[in-house]
Order: C-alpha cells, then structure tokens, then sequence
C-alpha cells in the first residue's frame, strides 16, 4: 500500500515531523529552502555536513520535531538525490504518524518540478515498504502520510504528478510482495492466480495457458524446464487493450518460481535467494497493473512463462535436446541456464501470434551480468539502437541505472551445438552476451531489447528507495517508457550497429 501523499502550500500545523533539506557547502552544511529555524551552528557542531540522505533532529520553530535531510551539493541536487533523501527522512520518521517536508519546496531552478514531486514520492513510498506476512510480531512503518510543501496554493500539475507516481509506488510494491513470497507459497499456479487477480481488479485481460495447452502450443523449451518438478507450468498472459491504440508493445518476464539449478543443481548457499528468479516474470505482472491507471496509449501484452526448475526424475539431463516454439533445437548442456529455454518460447510465440511493434524482456538472467556491472547496474541488449536507447533514457530517469552491452556477432559462433541448433551455453567468458545471443534467435527481425537483472533485483540492505530483500527492479523502467513524459514510440526501425 503506498504512503498516502498529500500537497500543502505551507507546513501544516498537525504533523509530527518536519524534513528540512540541508546541503553540503564548502564550508559545512547550508540551509536549502525553508529552514524552520534551524540552527546551523548546531548542525556543524553535531558533525552534520549534508551529506545524501543525512538525517539528524535538531531544534527548531513550531511543534513538529524538525529534521534536517542531507541532500549533498546544492549543485547536484537532482531527483535520484531527492528521492534518497525522502527515503532517508521516511526511515528517520517510521515510528511517528505524519510528517511533512520542504523537499519539493526547495527544488532549485533548474530541476523539473513534476520529475522532483515524482522522485519524492517514490523514496518515500518505496522506503515505507515491508514484507511483514510471516512475521510473529511485525513493525511496518507507522508513518500514516506525508505531506509534501510546495509554497504554491493551486499546484495541480503537481498534485497529478504525485497520483501518477502513487500508482507507481503501489506496482514495485506488488513486484515486490511477489518476489519476497516464498517459494513453498507461491508455485507457478498460484502466480498465475494472483496475476488473474491482479487482471480482475484492474481491469486487465488474462489468460492463463496450463501444461496441455504448452503442449499444444510446443512450448518445448518450457516444457523441458518444468520436467523436475512436481508443480505444473503456467504461460500467463495480460492484455491491456486501450480504446484507439495503434501499436502493441510486448513485455516478456521469466518466471522461474525457484530455481535448484535442475541436475546441474546449485550449492547450498547459491539457492539461499533462488526464490527471485521470477523477479523478472513479477515486474511485468505489475507493471501491467499500472497501465489503466496511468492511461497509457499503446496496447500492451504481458507473457510470463512460470516453472520451477528442480532435479527430480524426469528432469532434463545435460546433453538432452529440447525444440522450442519457433522450431529451434537446443542442445541443453547446463540444465542452470534455464532462464534463457523458457523466455525464447514466451518471445517467439508472442511475436508470431500478435506481432508487436517492440518487445522487451526481463529476467534475472545470468550471474555473469552481475561480475561485469555490479549489484545495483542491469544490463542492457539488443538488436535495436533506437529502442536500446529509449529503454536506457528511461531507466535513467526512473533511477533504475541499466547498461547497453554489445550481441557480438563473432561470439555467436559460441553457442553452437553439434547435435542441434543451439546449445543453451556458451563459453565462460561474456555469459551475459552469449546469453542475449541466445535469446536474440527468438525474436526475428522485431525490435526487441532484453534486461538483465540479475543484480538490481534485490538488495541486501536498505539503501535509498530500496529496502533489503526484492526491490522490484525493472517496475519504474518499464512505466517510464510506457507512460513517462519523455512519449515512448515503438516504432523501431533504428538498426544495429553492433558488430
């Protein structure tokens, strides 16, 4: 549930807790925006210098305890910076029933108003978040509202750009909430139930394909996957259909509900988060239930082919051969670089079936990915320049950073396979890439690009927006791109550069 938000042109008298933002100056911390009385001398000799997200209660005017928020250089102040810092002054606050900041009220010229109020909201809201459902004796955040101060009586521009990213706030967290649920609780069916749930109440289309209906459809690749397990397959598929819509983008997530490794099985220790391999499947699924609410022009379809991959006696074995929907064979020799088997029949058949104008993919794909860029950097491919870059300026604004890495096409001579088409490995150098490879012989000449995020898609601490555990990564990208300022147009047509 997102932290209900409000405006006010002033500091209202009821709250509890008032966030002033305080920056960094060459010579200690500078009153940015309203102070309320805040006494720098005291700031400098409590060691506060403004750094991001800095918090610390000082005295000041009025009933509300004030707390001065860092937000760094005066300079930089952008809103990534904001929203830490909201993120930062909700943590500071948890325990208190409202509180209101100057955040937005302090905006320097050259920061776009709405992109601030959006990224205030967003730290917020993001920040408040808690999966508590199995704890005995939960503390979630007590903060029942914020107010946002904006020194303007009528600022309604604003106030749509809060509501707008409310639904925002509300689609990570239900990403989220799925991605932290275990995987004894949360089998491919029961995905495919809480997404039909998700349709009903906000008013999108569902189907849901079982194990005969893969079958029918050869969906090998998934069907291959599912062989260890006990619990059956599921494609689910969302449709969001807005009146007049010209184009269809298609949204593919890989839904590996838990993945063991199949008979390539895992350590120990490597299965300890293998409930997030369907953070990929859980981004689509909420960024669809945003749409309506966001009224996004295109129409857009969802595929998330969920599975569990586990070693039990009908598993595939290293060296079996798998055909896939578009009637590609694939040598699998690791039964671990599953991922990439059941994204290739959700993408091949949805281009074949409702031939969308652009496609874009998500999934915790490859570990490699998180050796080459880090924790908190998704990787970014594709066979599209044009696409590749709206969906990397769209991840910039959204604060979810991606990186464009290259589809070498001297490495794809890396997944070749003796006895197939394909072999669903390549060499252990450039896992990423030979993945996206992989992945690009499912797609055909579509303008399509593919996110991995293996490394953003949880944390293991709170750091700014995000909270420890599923941080719903991929959520705000994808709805930038769809229904952000910036007019996405999945036109394609950019051709690669890439060699």
């Amino acid at each position: 549930m997102p932290l209900p938000t409000t405006l006010a042109a002033a500091v209202p008298t009821d709250v509890e807790v008032l966030g002033v933002p305080v920056a960094k100056g060459p010579d200690g911390p500078e009153l940015f925006g309203q102070g309320s009385g805040i006494d720098v001398d005291d700031l400098v000799a409590r060691r506060f210098d403004g750094k991001v997200g800095e918090t610390v209660t000082v005295a000041g005017s009025g009933a509300a305890t004030v707390m001065a928020v860092g937000v760094g250089d005066a300079s930089e102040v952008g809103p990534d910076v904001l929203r830490r810092a909201a993120a930062a002054l909700v943590r500071a606050a948890w325990k208190r029933g409202s509180a209101a900041t100057t955040l937005l009220d302090a905006t320097p010229p050259g920061v776009d108003r709405l992109a601030a109020a959006r990224a205030v909201v967003e730290g917020a809201g993001l920040a408040s978040y808690r999966f508590t459902r199995y704890k005995s004796d939960p503390e979630p955040c007590r903060l029942e509202r914020l107010v946002l101060v904006t020194g303007d009586d009528d600022d309604s521009v604003v106030a749509a750009a809060v509501e707008r990213s409310q639904a925002v706030v509300g689609a990570v967290c239900l990403a989220r909430d799925l991605v932290n649920e275990p995987a004894g609780s949360l089998s491919p069916t029961e995905l495919a139930d809480r997404a039909a749930e998700v349709a009903q109440r906000v008013g999108l289309g569902v189907e849901v394909i079982d194990e005969a209906g893969a079958e029918a459809l050869g969906l090998g690749g998934l069907l291959g996957v599912a062989r260890g397990s006990d619990q059956p397959p599921r494609l689910i598929k969302l449709t969001y259909d807005p009146p007049d819509a010209e184009r269809t983008v298609a949204l593919v997530g890989k839904g590996i509900t838990f993945d063991s490794g199949g008979l390539s099985i895992k350590t120990a220790d490597g299965m300890m988060t293998m409930k997030t391999d369907m953070s990929g499947g859980a981004a689509v699924i909420a960024a669809m239930s945003a749409l309506p609410a966001l009224d996004v022009p295109v129409k857009v379809i969802g595929f998330v082919p969920a599975t569990e991959n586990m070693p039990g006696g009908r598993a595939i074995k290293p060296g079996d051969v798998l055909t896939t929907r578009n009637g590609t064979t694939v040598e699998v020799l690791n039964t671990d670089a599953e991922g990439r088997l059941v994204l290739g029949d959700a993408l091949a058949w949805g281009i074949e079936t409702y031939k969308p104008a652009a496609v874009v993919d998500l999934a915790t794909l490859t570990g490699a990915c998180i050796v080459a860029l880090g924790p908190k950097i998704a990787g970014l491919m594709g066979n599209d320049d044009e696409l590749v870059e709206q969906v990397r300026s769209a991840a910039e604004r959204a604060g979810e950073p991606a990186w464009p890495l290259p589809l070498p096409k001297d490495y794809r001579k890396q997944i070749d396979s003796d006895v197939a088409d394909l072999k669903n490995i390549g060499g252990r150098n450039a896992g990423a890439l030979t993945a996206g490879l992989f992945l690009q012989e499912f797609v055909g000449s579509v303008p399509w690009v593919h996110l991995d995020i293996a490394g953003p898609s949880r944390s293991d601490d709170d750091d700014g927006a995000a909270v420890k555990g599923a941080t719903g990564a991929g959520v705000r990208t994808l709805l930038e791109l769809l229904a952000g300022d910036a007019g996405f147009s999945p036109s394609g047509g950019g051709n690669t550069t890439q060699s």
